[in-house]
């Protein structure tokens, strides 16, 4: 068991009225002028983006508005609201959609008062030591960036995708009403839901296997996911099936669930790679790699995936074949993401066949020019890299 320490300041305001709290809160927070930073035509066209102006209006606070956020928030979306910031006198941002949007709220954020370009921090030159204060209405559950230390940034210079984590940039309060994730698609539901799952399976696979409880609480949430998407794709307006999605989004990513442990990312460094060359949705990027990630890397800890596969996929344990229980379990994992829409290999995720060369490439960037590892259950070096690509593809 690993000593740690746990961190989540965020305030959490969670309901069908949530939203009517946003003047209040920003003003607590200590908001005079305002960034609203959202993505496309969806905040517009539901009516959230005025509710949140028109309550900032009647409270007395400032406020100037920059959309366009795309997924996989760009650099370049980031240096456009920095400089807005700076020439509006913005002292605090509020971030409505979502990962997209908090994500580029949070590079906007590190950038207003850094003297530097600030991809610094995703490239590790830098560490940040202020930043604007920032706040987030949730309008799609996935990322966890509404109470997490992360963002994650494609420069479209090269389409390099990387992340930052600083504690500095968790949300000093999250609005979530799961009534406004009603109408999400099918595809971007599972892929959210597919998202936050991979961010407790990033924790739940270790060789720290010894913090019992946190173990528990990971294979609870990954359970209760797995049957509310189902739900919520049935009938999208189930709100008791919506709030545990948007609930459990939150909890993957804030820590809870990876108390005591140590976490791999391998799956998510190897899915930026790829949804930085090809623009794919990230939840679904993950789907494409888990599998050959989890079959490359199983007898790091077969015990583990054993348990995986009984407790959190419902596989019958063999006791005589645990290589046979876990590999089970992974296949079950497969027919899940299937099941709701998600593939299972790079080919499934972009529609064609990848070639050998940009093989090479995302295994390039995702070892930093072959300097860097990634992975923490089993270290990959990029020879490991290439081997789960290809095993993908």
């Amino acid at each position: 068991m690993k000593d740690f320490k746990y961190y989540a300041p965020t305030e959490v305001v969670f309901g069908e009225e949530s939203e009517e709290q946003v003047a209040r809160l920003v003003k607590k927070y200590g908001g005079t002028k305002v960034l609203v930073h959202y993505g496309g035509q969806s905040a517009l066209r539901s009516g959230l983006l005025d509710k949140v102006c028109s309550q900032l209006c009647e409270a007395g606070i400032a406020y100037v508005k920059l959309g366009g956020v795309v997924p996989n928030p760009r650099l370049s979306k980031a240096h456009e609201g920095i400089e807005l910031c700076r020439k509006e006198g913005v002292d605090f941002i509020l971030a409505v959609g979502g990962g997209s949007v908090i994500d580029s709220a949070k590079c906007i954020a590190y950038g207003v008062p850094y003297d530097g370009e600030v991809w610094d921090f995703y490239l590790g030159k830098a560490k940040a030591e202020k930043m604007l204060p920032l706040a987030v209405v949730l309008t799609i559950p996935a990322a966890g960036s509404e109470m997490s230390e992360s963002s994650v940034i494609t420069n479209e210079d090269g389409d390099v995708k990387l992340g930052y984590s600083n504690n500095l940039s968790r949300p000093k309060f999250a609005i979530m009403n799961p009534r406004r994730t009603f109408t999400l698609p099918p595809y971007q539901t599972a892929a959210g839901v597919t998202d936050m799952m991979m961010h407790t399976m990033e924790r739940y696979f270790t060789k720290d296997d010894d913090m019992d409880l946190t173990t528990d609480l990971a294979e609870a949430l990954l359970r209760r996911m797995k049957t509310a998407v189902f739900e919520v794709l049935k009938n999208p307006e189930d709100y008791r099936h919506r709030a545990q999605i948007m609930w459990g989004g939150s909890i993957a990513h804030w820590g809870l669930t990876g108390c005591g442990v140590s976490d791999d990312w391998a799956t998510h460094e190897l899915e930026h790679e790829l949804s930085g060359m090809f623009d794919a949705t990230h939840g679904a990027g993950l789907a494409a790699i888990w599998p050959s990630w989890a079959r490359y890397v199983m007898h790091e800890n077969l015990s583990r995936f054993v348990r995986f596969a009984v407790n959190v996929m419902d596989v019958p344990n063999d006791f005589t074949d645990p290589e046979g229980t876990a590999l089970k379990g992974i296949e079950a994992m497969e027919r899940f993401y299937h099941a709701i829409g998600m593939p299972i290999n790079i080919k499934e995720l972009i529609g064609k066949d990848i070639t050998d060369e940009e093989i090479d490439e995302m295994v390039r960037k995702c070892s930093r020019n072959y300097t860097s590892t990634c992975g923490c259950l089993k270290v990959l070096q990029a020879e490991d890299m290439k081997a789960i690509y290809q095993m993908a593809r």
